[in-house]
């Protein structure tokens, strides 16, 4: 499996963040010696976990478009209580649930 120059970048930056180096279409060139650049099969490895890990919080996503900003929230609090805007909440959550 080949990865993309943006999968190699997401993988590589993921697995060693503090690292520097740069991409030109499948060629890594790394620039520091105190950090072991990861193999091809721990690149890929990595990019198979990042995308499991994007699957699986689609559910966030999808809530995060349909809750109310926080100024609306912060409203619904004053005018309603919690126990209202906790069921505000709770719809957006049931339609979305956790995996």
């Amino acid at each position: 499996m080949a990865l993309t120059t943006e999968e190699m970048r997401a993988a590589i930056t993921s697995l060693t963040p503090k690292a520097e180096f740069s991409i030109h279409g499948t060629v890594i060139t790394w620039y520091n010696s105190s950090i072991t650049q990861p193999t091809t099969s721990e690149l890929e490895a990595e990019d198979a976990r990042l995308k499991a890990d994007y699957i699986n919080k689609k559910y966030q996503r999808d809530r995060k478009v349909e809750y109310p900003s926080v100024v609306d929230q912060l409203d619904d609090i004053y005018h309603n209580g919690i126990d209202a805007w906790k069921a505000t909440i709770k719809t957006t959550k049931d339609k979305y649930p956790k995996p």
